[in-house]
């Protein structure tokens, strides 16, 4: 488990202890790219609009909430305006992970009014997009929040932002599988076939003694019953029904960690809760998204 940290906003205790993968380093490096990617996007040399506003008048803003939802993407939000200006400044009324309503004041800015302008959509962009998927996370736990079952993501994020939404996972209290191919092995279809058949690649991973540190994903039982014979501890079960998941159960006896995955949604999530599988995997966390709607409204002073 690495060390807690602080990303200039004041996160929830428990939200520190679950970054075990998303270290500091890694977030401050997210953040560092995506805001300078997303401002180069939008400005690139130029805004053609600053000139309209003459002068160097002084600016406050507050950030609005259109909708509820749970706060995410802070550390995203004051990023884009200090590398616009260091001397703007962010008054967060709200924390990351925090649940609010639909017209709640979230934050105050101020600072130079072309600078607050340049920046506001960009800004905004981040923390709908985030907020949607800690939102998103947040109503899947709470369903099954009576059920040891645990909640994870996968690698169906939006391209470039791939540390930004799996930390807006952990601020709707789901769980990290993997980061990407760099840290953890998933064996899937693909790679079987690659091995003709499920049986030469076990024995091949026998060999490499892999078996009991990589997991491997399956299709039927049959596969389940020859992956437990090669002592593999980690088993995604592929677009099983609720039947085969509970008949997976019984023949694993709790000798490896058992992942269901595919079509479940928020109508019948609770039910494979209920067969006490250890963990549910949705790529619906970070794709099938709906941003949060949010404004900045801006007065000078």
């Amino acid at each position: 488990m690495r060390a807690m940290f602080v990303l200039g906003v004041g996160l929830s205790k428990k939200l520190l202890i679950l970054m075990n993968k998303l270290s500091k380093k890694i977030i401050d490096e997210a953040i560092k790219k995506n805001v300078e990617d997303a401002l180069r996007e939008d400005i690139r040399k130029i805004d053609l609009s600053e000139n309209i506003i003459m002068g160097k008048k002084k600016a406050c803003g507050v950030l609005i909430a259109k909708q509820s939802a749970v706060l995410c993407g802070s550390a995203w939000f004051n990023k884009t305006f200090s590398t616009l200006n260091k001397n703007i400044q962010v008054k967060w009324l709200f924390k990351d992970g925090d649940y609010f309503k639909k017209g709640s004041k979230l934050c105050e800015i101020k600072g130079p009014y072309q600078d607050l302008l340049k920046g506001e959509r960009v800004a905004i962009n981040f923390i709908q997009t985030l907020s949607s998927v800690a939102t998103n996370t947040h109503e899947l736990t709470a369903l099954i929040k009576n059920f040891p079952t645990k909640i994870y993501d996968t690698r169906k994020t939006i391209p470039g932002l791939r540390i930004a939404q799996k930390y807006a996972v952990l601020t709707g209290g789901g769980n990290n599988q993997r980061l990407g191919l760099f840290d953890q092995v998933l064996i899937k279809e693909n790679h079987i076939n690659a091995f003709d058949n499920l049986e030469n690649l076990l024995k091949q991973l026998k060999k490499l003694k892999l078996t009991n540190k990589i997991q491997i994903e399956i299709e039927n039982i049959n596969d389940l019953k020859l992956a437990l014979a090669y002592d593999v501890k980690n088993i995604l079960l592929d677009n099983f029904s609720i039947k085969k998941i509970r008949e997976a159960i019984e023949i694993n006896q709790k000798k490896a960690l058992l992942e269901a995955s595919g079509n479940i949604t928020k109508k019948n999530i609770i039910h494979y809760a209920k067969t006490g599988v250890d963990r549910i995997s949705l790529g619906a966390l970070t794709k099938n998204i709906k941003a949060i709607d949010f404004s900045v409204i801006i007065h000078p002073f």
